[in-house]
């Protein structure tokens, strides 16, 4: 990955991109090889799942990444991304869309030098879609991105720089 590029991983269903993003996190041990270049580099990211906390509102949410973020400031990004009138819900009652916009607010606020997205626009129809991505093209802007999507049209909107393609490594298993 370059520094302050999108980076777009781009591989079939089980190939192993959301493990690979797990040891890049430092969260799962590679079985051999190195993970280099991410010491002491400040590190979010937008998970599968949104990961959100089903009791607290949207505001709590986000200032679980960064507790010194300004109201103002997350009340702003949140309309960016047409999230307006709900700041005050818990969780548990928002849409699926709305929860997956949170959980990108959240990994994209707290001022991280490096995020990882794993699929992170999955579930939004098109209209909103094209939104979040804008909105997190914009805020991720010089910092240095691993998307992981299935769709070229996402990495091509998010303006990544390299593409990586992973291939499927099928084992014969046959007696």
């Amino acid at each position: 990955m370059e520094d302050g590029c999108v980076t777009a991983l781009m591989a079939p269903s089980g190939a192993g991109k959301t493990t690979l993003l797990r040891m890049l996190m430092g969260l799962e041990t590679a079985d051999s090889g190195e993970i280099s270049g991410l010491s002491g580099r400040r590190i979010s990211a937008v998970f599968q799942e949104d990961r959100l906390l089903e009791n607290m509102n949207p505001v709590d949410n986000i200032r679980l990444t960064a507790p010194k973020l300004d109201r103002a400031v997350i009340l702003r990004e949140m309309a960016a991304m047409g999230l307006t009138d709900c700041e005050n819900q818990p969780a548990r009652e928002l849409s699926g869309g709305m929860r997956r916009r949170v959980a990108i607010l959240r990994a994209l606020l707290c001022g991280a030098d490096v995020i990882f997205l794993d699929e992170p626009f999955k579930g939004l129809d098109e209209v909103t879609k094209a939104l979040v991505v804008a909105e997190t093209k914009r805020l991720c802007a010089g910092k240095t991105v691993l998307l992981v999507t299935h769709e070229e049209k996402e990495a091509a909107m998010m303006g990544a720089e390299q593409v990586i393609r992973m291939e499927m490594d099928v084992k014969n298993t046959s007696v």
